[in-house]
């Protein structure tokens, strides 16, 4: 691939075009804002000027219900020899595409597997997919040239290529993806007007469940309004599990001891199922998931101390396979979990002490 066209400078078309950029593919930006593509444009995502003849590869970012007019209109004009989009819905975009008689051999439908709560070219990045699922959805009549226009993105944007059915992608998104968004909305809406006293005692449980919900609504409305089905079918399961909570909850509020068993036994079933679930996403590096034991260190909210705890942990030979920080409410402080293989901890422990760090136990 040489050349591209990418038409949709947000989040997702501006670092696939930072990527493409990066390793030497001459890319055009379009949008139907002018402003953003020139914004894309600056950040080094390519240029926005119009190509002087059909490129490689065009590369559709726009929003799910304009994604099939879009390509229609870049497919009737000839604008290159392969076609592509990257919402988040695949089997609708096709089906309109469909209706409209168009040749489909050079089209194909993807979705990379990343993102951000934030929009916009100025939240891009050139490595916003790297090590993440990018998800292709060919057909027999997808021509094989374009399937490896496809997979040439995916690798330049170093990526793993991920091969699936339309409709079986709509509906996984729908689970991992668009019906949890819901979920942390619902959540988070919670507190909406809740008491402030309560507010403050926010920790990092409600963090965690509600960081997807700060997501552009109306960006959603356009994902959810292309997948419906799917997310109506999950949440309504969802619901039956919430009725069957609630009671199982007030069963434990009653005098009667046969009663508050039962109400026991419920919330245990949900949790427990809960459990089977979480495990079964995927750990670092798309692997199983492993446990790892946590080594808690204090620090001050200064500049330097996150830098300082990775270089000890270095010095120390020790590996740090992921971290989560807490806030302290109310001081400038906090308290970060490194995760650490079980037999790292008490080498990283004495180490960080010996260094000055105070460890919780």
């Amino acid at each position: 691939m040489r050349t591209a066209l990418v038409i949709g400078t947000g989040l997702i078309g501006t670092s696939a075009a930072l990527a493409l950029a990066s390793r030497g593919v001459v890319v055009h930006l379009a949008d139907h804002d002018p402003e953003q593509a020139r914004t894309a444009a600056a950040l080094g995502a390519g240029t926005d000027e119009a190509p002087e003849g059909p490129v490689d590869l065009v590369i559709v970012a726009a929003p799910p219900a304009h994604v099939a007019a879009t390509l229609a209109d870049a497919m009737r004009r000839g604008l290159a020899r392969g076609y592509l989009d990257v919402a988040s819905v695949k089997g609708g975009p096709r089906r309109e595409l469909e209706a409209l008689g168009l040749d489909l051999t050079p089209y194909i439908g993807t979705h990379p597997m990343s993102g951000r709560e934030k929009s916009g070219p100025l939240a891009a990045s050139g490595d916003l997919f790297e090590g993440r699922p990018w998800v292709l959805t060919p057909t027999r009549d997808t021509d094989t040239e374009v399937l490896n226009l496809a997979l040439e993105l995916v690798s330049h944007c170093r990526a793993v290529p991920v091969v699936m059915d339309a409709d079986a992608h709509d509906r996984a998104v729908a689970l991992v993806s668009h019906m949890p968004h819901l979920v942390s909305s619902m959540v988070a809406a919670r507190l909406e007007h809740a008491e402030e006293t309560a507010v403050r005692l926010c920790g990092q449980g409600i963090r965690d469940v509600t960081r997807i919900a700060a997501s552009d609504p109306r960006m959603w409305i356009d994902i959810l309004s292309a997948n419906p089905g799917p997310v109506a079918d999950l949440l309504s399961d969802v619901s039956a599990d919430l009725d069957e909570t609630v009671q199982a909850l007030r069963a434990l509020q009653s005098s009667d001891e046969a009663k508050r068993r039962e109400g026991a036994t419920g919330i245990e079933d949900v949790l427990c199922r809960g459990n089977a679930g979480q495990v079964r996403v995927p750990g670092k590096h798309g692997s199983a998931p492993r446990t790892y034991e946590v080594v808690a260190v204090l620090i001050d909210d200064q500049p330097g101390q996150l830098a300082r705890i990775f270089a000890d942990a270095g010095m120390a030979g020790v590996n740090i396979e992921d971290v989560r920080i807490e806030h302290a409410t109310g001081q400038q402080a906090g308290l970060v979990q490194l995760m650490v293989e079980p037999k790292a901890v008490p080498v990283l422990g004495a180490a960080l002490r010996e260094r000055g760090w105070a460890l919780r136990q």
